[in-house]
């Protein structure tokens, strides 16, 4: 889970072909976006992605904070039921 905070650099080109490079550069950081949405609140975005590894995922992060002047917050999940399997 990736959850972006705008600042007011990143607010300002928001468009529909800068979330294509985003997400292409997600894909060459060696992930993929699995869905995507705009939030009312503390955290404005939230992108449910998926990474082979967290070294994939954090150069993503930066990528992404970088291309887009969005600070991101990853964060690894794993379904419940993994959950339920790998802890019991």
């Amino acid at each position: 889970m990736m959850f972006g905070r705008y600042t007011a650099e990143g607010i300002r080109d928001i468009s529909a072909a800068r979330t294509d490079k985003a997400e292409d550069l997600i894909k060459e950081a060696g992930g993929k976006v699995k869905d995507g949405y705009a939030l009312l609140g503390d955290v404005d975005l939230v992108l449910i992605t998926e990474f082979k590894n967290n070294e994939q995922a954090m150069k993503a992060s930066v990528g992404l904070a970088q291309l887009l002047g969005i600070g991101f917050t990853t964060a690894p999940a794993m379904e419940v039921d993994d959950f339920d399997k790998l802890i019991g």
